[in-house]
C-alpha cells in the first residue's frame, strides 16, 4: 500500500460527495454473503455509502475512473463485527472488577453503587469511549444497552456520544435498575424517537431495552405485555437482557404464549434454559445475542454459551461484549472463546466412545460476529456482508503483518491471527474511520483527561 496519506486526503476531500466511489484493488475478500464467498484477489467498488460491486477484477470494467483507489494487496476486506449488546456507558470503569465472582457482585457494584452517581456527561464520555474502541477493533455497529436513563439528558448524551463517534449504533433505552430517576422512560421513547430517529436511512437506530423477570430489578423493568405494546407502538425492536434459568424460561413460554415473541425480540445470554424454551424461542423465530466471555467469566447460569442450544433450534446467534468493567471489549476475543468452548464440550462428551457431536467452524464464529450480528440486531439487510446494495461497513485488515504471514486460509487468519493492530483501515457508510491502524478524529490527550476526570468524580461520588 502505497503513498496513503495522499489517499486519506482524497477520501476526505469528497466526504461528502453522494456519488463518490472507492475502488479496492487486489484484496483477499472474505465477504460472508454464501452467494459470492472468498475471493482470493478481488476488487470491491463503494459508491457513495454503499457497496456496488464484488468482483475479481473491476479495474479492466473501468470502475477505477474517478474513483479513489486503495490497492489492498496483501490486506483481507472483510465486513465489520456487530457488536448486539454492550452496556458502553460504564467504559469509564473498565476492568474495575475483573475477578468478578458472579452475576450478583456485578451488580450490586456497578447498578447499586456507581450507576446513581452518573451524570448526563458521563454517560456521554463512556459511551463515547466504547463506541471509538469499537471501531478500533473493527466494530462498525454497536447495539448501546444504555440501561441507566434516568433523565432525559442521560438519554441524550448516550445518543449524541454514538452519533460522534461516527459507529453505525442501536440505541436500546432502560431505566435504571437503582436508585433516582423522574420516571420518563419509556414513555420518553416517543420524543427520542422523534428527535434522532426519524429517518430510515441513517447510522442510528432505536429500540426498547428490558430484563426478562422482575429478579434483579422489580416488575416494572421485566418484558410483557406493557412493554410489548410500547415497542409495536413504536415500531422498534426489543432486545432483553438476563435471559438465563428457569424463572426466564418460564416467562419465555409465557411470552410465547401472549404472542410476544417474534424475529424483532432478541434474548441476550440464554444460559440455562429448558428445552421447552428454546423450541418456543425457535418456532417464533427469535434471535439470540451471546456473550461468550461474559457467561463464562461472571458465570451465568450454567456459565456455558447457548450455542449448540441455539443452533439446534435452527437459530444462528449474535456475539457481544457486555460488561467491560470485568471483560475485554474486541469481537476477536468473543469468537476465539465461543470456539474452544463449544469444540472443548463436544470432544469432552464424546470422550471415551466413537461418536463427537459437532464442532462449530472459524466460519461460524466469523458469520455469528458479522451478518448473524447484523440480523440480531434488525440491521441484515443494511450490513454484515459485503454485499452489492448493502452499506459499506468493512474493514482492512493486513494479512503481511508479522503475526498473520504468511497467509493461507482467510477466515482463520481473521478468527485466530489477527487483533486489533491488525485492522488498518475501518469504513463505515463509505466513510472511513480508521486509517493506517489509527482512528481518525480523535483528540486522545483530550478524550483520556475527561474520561479520568468522570472516572475520579464517580469513584469519589460513590464512597
Amino acid at each position: 500500500m502505497t503513498d496513503r496519506t495522499a489517499t486519506l486526503a482524497g477520501l476526505r476531500q469528497r466526504a461528502a460527495d453522494p456519488q463518490r466511489r472507492i475502488l479496492f484493488t487486489n484484496a483477499t475478500i472474505i465477504s460472508m454473503d454464501p452467494q459470492i464467498g472468498i475471493l482470493r484477489r478481488g476488487d470491491l467498488l463503494v459508491e457513495g455509502a454503499r457497496i456496488a460491486a464484488v468482483a475479481p477484477d473491476l479495474r479492466s470494467q473501468g470502475a477505477g475512473d474517478g474513483a479513489v483507489v486503495i490497492d489492498a494487496t496483501g490486506a483481507i476486506l472483510c465486513p465489520g463485527f456487530v457488536d448486539t449488546h454492550r452496556h458502553s456507558w460504564q467504559a469509564a470503569l473498565r476492568r474495575i472488577m475483573p475477578d468478578v465472582n458472579d452475576l450478583g457482585e456485578y451488580v450490586m457494584s456497578t447498578l447499586a453503587r456507581y450507576a446513581p452517581v452518573y451524570q448526563p456527561q458521563d454517560i456521554y464520555l463512556g459511551t463515547r469511549l466504547a463506541a471509538l474502541s469499537a471501531i478500533d477493533s473493527g466494530i462498525t455497529c454497536l447495539l448501546d444497552f444504555s440501561h441507566n436513563a434516568r433523565t432525559a439528558a442521560h438519554s441524550d448524551h448516550a445518543i449524541q456520544a454514538l452519533l460522534d463517534s461516527g459507529i453505525r449504533g442501536v440505541h436500546a433505552s432502560m431505566r435504571p435498575h437503582f436508585g433516582d430517576w423522574d420516571g420518563q422512560w419509556p414513555a420518553d421513547l416517543t420524543r427520542l424517537q422523534q428527535q434522532y430517529f426519524s429517518s430510515a436511512d441513517q447510522l442510528l437506530t432505536l429500540r426498547l431495552a428490558a430484563l426478562a423477570t422482575d429478579e434483579i430489578a422489580g416488575p416494572d423493568l421485566a418484558y410483557g405485555p406493557r412493554l410489548a405494546q410500547v415497542a409495536r407502538d413504536l415500531g422498534i425492536g426489543v432486545s432483553i437482557d438476563a435471559v438465563f434459568g428457569t424463572t426466564s424460561s418460564t416467562a419465555i413460554l409465557g411470552w410465547a404464549r401472549d404472542g410476544l415473541l417474534n424475529p424483532g425480540v432478541t434474548l441476550i445470554h440464554s444460559t440455562g434454559l429448558t428445552g421447552e424454551a428454546w423450541k418456543v424461542i425457535g418456532d417464533t423465530g427469535g434471535t439470540v445475542a451471546l456473550a461468550p466471555v461474559s457467561e463464562a467469566q461472571i458465570g451465568l447460569e450454567t456459565a456455558v454459551p447457548a450455542v449448540d442450544e441455539a443452533l439446534a433450534v435452527g437459530i444462528r446467534p449474535g456475539l457481544s461484549i457486555d460488561v467491560e468493567v470485568a471483560l475485554p471489549g474486541d469481537m476477536f476475543i468473543q469468537m476465539r472463546t465461543l470456539l474452544s468452548i463449544q469444540r472443548m464440550r463436544a470432544v469432552s462428551a464424546g470422550y471415551g466412545t466413537d461418536q463427537i457431536p459437532p464442532r462449530i467452524t472459524t466460519h461460524d464464529v466469523l458469520d455469528f460476529a458479522t451478518l448473524q450480528g447484523a440480523r440480531t440486531n434488525g440491521l441484515e439487510s443494511v450490513t454484515g456482508s459485503l454485499t452489492p446494495g448493502k452499506q459499506a461497513d468493512l474493514l482492512l485488515i493486513r494479512a503481511d503483518d508479522l503475526n498473520n504471514m504468511p497467509l493461507n486460509d482467510p477466515i482463520g487468519t481473521v478468527v485466530l491471527g489477527s487483533d486489533a493492530r491488525n485492522i488498518d483501515a475501518v469504513f463505515i457508510a463509505g466513510q472511513v474511520r480508521k486509517w493506517e491502524g489509527a482512528v481518525l478524529d480523535v483528540d486522545l490527550p483530550a478524550l483520556r483527561n475527561d474520561i479520568e476526570a468522570s472516572r475520579d468524580r464517580l469513584l469519589a461520588a460513590a464512597q
